[in-house]
């Protein structure tokens, strides 16, 4: 995979055409007075009343148990430096989002306009009755450790400062599954550390915690090794002095079996790596750049395990795979801190995870047919759902177990299932299809590439490693006019003007296969050669001929004049109607809607049809687990006019034809997702099992209606139409679309690809 490429000018738009990345929404009804009365004056009083009489009653009637401040003066933002704490709200603000999308944790940013510990310290434990935890974030050493020390000794709710242990909790983690796997015994090997920051140290300590020597380790900082005999080292540095007599990397890094890096990148050679033992493991963790490139690392020693800070190499180490889960299971069972032992066992709950056999949903993530324990996999991948359902509960057990809970927990299943319902609303199945996407990237031919929405898309689509060699079809001039007026660098990109002299060979060429397509549907020779010229046929002949992945179309052109030219030369599968789904991001996860586009009064062969269409994509696609729900204005035979009876028909066709099918109907909408209805008045339902995902209608114009009024009224971000039954892969913008909607539809393109080489 390619790493991610962040443009300057994307980043800013992205944090300003809604300033911000957070907002505070009602969690409860505000429709009516009575609500609102409910909400604050006069019915807030009572929950008032009965958490001034027992105080605990705090987490019971408002949201403090679930809540964490994420909290930084900006003295040490990212790897920028002192920049003010204004400069690091959009760090706090992102910390937040990743907390609310992997743990459901909602987040208050604050940044504080004070570099003293002392006063930062007394703002911070003034605001405890607010909060369930506190996250410290981007505050420089020494005054960090301060800082939390003191935090965490005179407050009663968990304080961590990721920047210290998240780093170490993922990496002590990863060492462990390494040195089994070089059959090396913790107590034995020794370790160089290059860097002496917040993370350098934390690392090393919980090493030290897991059974690593003190004096095994040697550690080096922008002077060199820190030895006892050097003078003004503070007190958390003297901790690791040495009184061996070692200077620098170069003589220090000899007979070495790990390197741990938390430095800056390119300052581990070559031939230092060679001086190491056998077996090494290089943990190169500076961003952006690791201490020494990977493939460099790789091409020096074969024997080598290798960890980075990056996302596109094995066994990346992320602080998101430790931060959310360890706060989820210490607010969980109001743990009044958290200690070394949660900490610990979030180390071994990663390290087990990562032996554990590895769901389909998570290796076709990352675009493999399986991933295993060993060399290349010694921590799990930030995508792994089972990550929120192992760490939280074993860092719970800890905060019972080592006496910090207030509230144990006693049904640790009931526990895990609570856990899953809370990430319910998360649309990260937008990132598993990005993911994949990029895991093995696709040549996409884009028609209308005259527009700078489509040429940003395709900026963002190659900066991301989504798409690979890109194609844009249009004038050269006004399409490189475009690119220099947003400053975009699609210099290298390949531009196809379809109507240059210079094309008159391959115009021919694909004519002549045009032409041998449709010559008994009324066109002639020239016809077919002045379809040529057009840029959506074109393009669509180059998908026919391997020249490209895929098409991307119909930004500013009538949808029935956009997919024809794939109907004509490309073809549906077994001849059969093609069919378009939407996938829509609601509050209670991606809901397929089918068909949306196509068909206008679909028979009952049809909606079955349909059906296993949908219910194919949505789980080979985007490995969701299908559940269907036929819908019409009548439930289970309650109207026999002729719609539900096309409906019944279909279910029954299905039921008959696709057993391992979830699905059930007619049924109307609203029951569809009432499972303690359908229960008690439809308890034969297999909807009675859990809400369906995908939505079949009965006819266009309900599917049409149903998908703009989700968008138009809830709001609904809307992915589509994806159109289901192309012999490769041909898909449509909404006119109008966005950027973002485009860049949806590259990653829905490449996805179908991938898939066309899977035979699927």
């Amino acid at each position: 995979m390619s790493e991610n490429k962040i443009r300057k000018e994307d980043a800013l738009n992205y944090h300003s055409e809604v300033p911000g990345k957070i907002a505070v929404v009602p969690t409860t009804n505000t429709n009516t007075q009575r609500d609102l009365a409910l909400a604050y004056s006069p019915g807030v009083a009572e929950p008032c009343i009965e958490i001034a009489k027992n105080v605990e009653d705090v987490y019971k009637y408002t949201a403090k148990g679930n809540l964490v401040a994420v909290i930084s003066n900006g003295t040490a933002v990212l790897g920028l430096g002192n920049l003010g704490p204004e400069a690091s709200k959009p760090v706090m603000e992102g910390k937040g989002v990743l907390f609310k999308i992997f743990a459901g944790i909602d987040v208050f940013d604050i940044e504080l306009n004070t570099t003293d510990p002392e006063e930062f310290i007394k703002v911070v434990k003034a605001m405890e009755p607010t909060f369930g935890g506190v996250n410290l974030e981007d505050i420089k050493a020494p005054e960090a450790f301060m800082i939390e020390e003191r935090l965490k000794a005179e407050m009663n709710i968990p304080v961590m400062h990721d920047d210290q242990h998240g780093t170490a909790i993922i990496s002590g983690a990863a060492m462990l599954n390494a040195l089994e796997l070089v059959d090396k015994k913790i107590e034995e090997v020794k370790m160089i550390v290059s860097g002496a920051g917040a993370s350098a140290l934390s690392c090393s300590r919980i090493f030290i915690e897991l059974g690593m020597k003190r004096e095994n380790i040697v550690m080096l900082d922008s002077k060199g090794v820190i030895r006892s005999d050097r003078g003004n080292l503070d007190k958390y540095k003297t901790q690791f002095a040495t009184d061996l007599d070692l200077h620098g990397l170069d003589d220090a890094i000899e007979g070495m079996d790990i390197f741990l890096g938390l430095s800056r990148g390119d300052i581990l050679k070559p031939e230092l790596l060679l001086k190491m033992a056998d077996n090494p493991i290089v943990f190169a963790l500076a961003n952006p750049d690791p201490e020494i490139p990977y493939q460099i690392a790789l091409d020096t020693r074969s024997d080598l395990i290798m960890a980075t800070g990056r996302s596109d190499h094995p066994n990346q180490v992320n602080n998101v795979l430790g931060f959310p889960f360890i706060f989820r299971g210490a607010l969980d069972v109001r743990a009044t801190e958290i200690n070394e032992a949660m900490k610990l066992a979030a180390v071994k709950a990663l390290a087990a995870l990562a032996k554990e056999p590895v769901p389909d949903l998570v290796a076709r993530a990352y675009n493999q047919e399986k991933i295993v324990f060993g060399r290349d996999y010694i921590i799990p991948k930030p995508l792994d759902p089972r990550l929120l359902t192992t760490v939280a509960p074993a860092v719970a057990k800890a905060a019972m177990d080592s006496g910090v809970a207030r509230y144990p927990i006693t049904d640790w299943e009931a526990y895990k299932g609570e856990l899953r319902k809370r990430l319910g609303s998360d649309d990260s199945v937008v990132r598993f299809i990005m993911d994949k996407a990029k895991s093995n990237p696709k040549r996409i031919v884009f028609a209308e590439a005259d527009d700078h929405r489509i040429l940003k898309a395709v900026q963002i689509g190659l900066d991301d490693g989504i798409i690979v060699s890109p194609i844009l079809l249009g004038n050269k001039d006004k399409i490189n006019e475009i690119i220099s007026e947003h400053q975009l660098d699609l210099a290298d990109v390949k531009i196809i003007d379809t109507r240059s002299s210079e094309l008159e060979e391959k115009r021919k060429e694909f004519a002549k296969i045009y032409f041998e397509k449709r010559k008994r549907k009324g066109v002639n020779v020239y016809e077919a050669a002045s379809l040529m010229k057009r840029r959506s046929y074109f393009g669509t002949m180059m998908v026919e001929t391997g020249e490209a992945d895929g098409l991307i179309s119909g930004l500013s052109r009538k949808y029935a004049d956009t997919i024809r030219p794939g109907l004509e030369i490309i073809g549906t599968r077994n001849n059969n109607k093609l069919v378009s789904m939407y996938m829509m991001l609601t509050k209670k996860g991606p809901i397929f809607f089918a068909d949306t586009t196509i068909i206008p009064n679909p028979t009952s062969e049809e909606l079955v049809r349909i059906a296993v269409m949908a219910a194919r994509a949505v789980k080979d696609g985007i490995n969701i687990e299908p559940r269907i729900a036929m819908l019409s204005y009548s439930n289970f035979g309650s109207s026999d006019l002729p719609e539900p009876r096309i409906v019944r028909k279909a279910v029954e066709i299905l039921k008959r034809d696709h057993p391992d099918l979830k699905v059930d109907g007619e049924v109307q909408a609203n029951l569809a997702f009432n499972q303690e209805t359908l229960k008690e008045n439809y308890p034969f339902s297999n909807l009675v099992e859990g809400a369906p995902n995908i939505l079949i209608f009965p006819n266009l114009a309900s599917a049409n209606i149903s998908y703009k009024l989700q968008q138009a009224l809830n709001g609904t971000e809307a992915i589509g139409p994806i159109l289901l039954g192309m012999n490769k892969p041909v898909h449509v913008l909404q006119i109008g679309s966005t950027v973002r909607e485009i860049v949806n539809m590259i990653g829905i393109a490449a996805v179908d690809a991938q898939l066309r080489e899977e035979g699927k």
